[in-house]
């Protein structure tokens, strides 16, 4: 493929084109994802309006990136925002056994983004639980009992930089600042930087909730309503609340494959503590970035990087990783593989006609 470099305008170096998975859909297809990207709940009549097109025409094209499994909106919690502690696994396997381990974790309710990284030989992934109160240990505990696992460690995530709701769609896609703003919902979060100090309150109820969305984010809420037992209206004031307190927010899943296939690598940044959060602060302006955290452990930041290629890459992290104050020590490692993204369900079978 190649690498495309531009001028920063900003610094004046030249730069490697921003990648970004809307690189593979045409004018329009890029512009409805973003749409749902801001809000995944949009009616498909207010996206229209917007973008300047008929709702039949968003619907059409959103069920067709859907039907052929190249795209899910899903409704996903916050785990920090609820009293949850996220942990990043690694595991190391016996030759020829990351793959079909990975496959196992990757049919598990209680992790996100499974990957197969350095090459296949190695597994990463998110864990944790369904719900406060539940065993977070869980899985942690049966890996190193699994047979041809050889090592596993893990490390808790405590604050998110950049990604859940903000992605490089969000950074890299087509729509100008007046379309964003007219299709941010009045509900969205209006301050990602404040840290709640309580964990926000979730019943049995909103359990049942969280988990058809994160299925499918665009469940009508007539079925939300059925399955809760609640009203419908209980259920769209209930759905607001979880939104701006910044509980529940909503993603895009791309397929892998669905889409063009460039190099992803995860990052690995060892910080001073005193740079910690200026170092986070500065990934999360990085076009080549589509996730950043701090986290426990020796390598306090970790950051999921996209680039064209392996050019693009050393590029990226001799320059502006490089150029990061209180680096003091990097490690890095492609990702082989995606075999599950952000929800903790496997996709639905690809006839499923789209949600209005």
């Amino acid at each position: 493929m190649g690498s495309e470099t531009g001028s920063d305008r900003e610094t004046g170096r030249e730069t490697d084109k921003a990648w970004s998975p809307l690189d593979g859909l045409d004018a329009l297809d890029q512009r409805v994802v973003q749409a749902l990207q801001i809000d995944g709940r949009a009616a498909f009549s207010r996206i229209g309006a917007v973008l300047g097109v008929s709702d039949q025409t968003v619907a059409r094209r959103f069920g067709r990136l859907r039907s052929r499994g190249a795209l899910r909106v899903l409704g996903l919690v916050d785990p920090l925002r609820v009293g949850l502690t996220p942990w990043f696994v690694r595991v190391r396997c016996a030759p020829d056994a990351a793959a079909s381990v990975g496959e196992a974790l990757a049919r598990r309710a209680d992790t996100r983004w499974v990957s197969l990284i350095s090459g296949g030989t190695e597994i990463f992934c998110l864990a944790q639980a369904a719900a406060p109160g539940q065993d977070e240990a869980l899985l942690l505990q049966k890996l190193p009992r699994t047979p041809r696992v050889v090592q596993v460690t893990a490390h808790a995530m405590l604050h998110v930089f950049f990604g859940q709701d903000l992605s490089p769609v969000s950074r890299l896609g087509p729509l100008r600042p007046e379309e964003i703003e007219a299709l941010t919902p009045q509900d969205a979060p209006q301050d990602r930087v404040a840290e709640a100090t309580d964990p926000f309150p979730l019943g049995a109820g909103d359990q049942r909730l969280l988990e058809l969305l994160a299925a499918d984010g665009r469940t009508p809420a007539a079925e939300l309503a059925a399955a809760v037992g609640w009203s419908q209206t209980t259920v769209r004031r209930r759905l607001s609340e979880l939104r701006s307190s910044g509980a529940l927010y909503y993603d895009l899943d791309f397929e892998e494959g669905s889409l063009r296939k460039d190099l992803r690598s995860a990052l690995w940044l060892e910080v001073e503590p005193a740079r910690l959060a200026e170092v986070g602060a500065a990934l999360a302006e990085h076009r080549e970035v589509a996730f950043a955290c701090a986290t426990t452990g020796t390598a306090n930041i970790y950051a999921a990087v996209n680039c064209y290629g392996p050019g693009a890459l050393y590029r990226y992290l001799t320059g502006p990783v490089a150029a990061l104050p209180g680096i003091r020590r990097t490690e890095t490692a492609p990702i082989h593989r995606v075999l599950k993204g952000p929800g903790p369900y496997p996709a639905p079978a690809k006839h499923t006609p789209p949600r209005a």
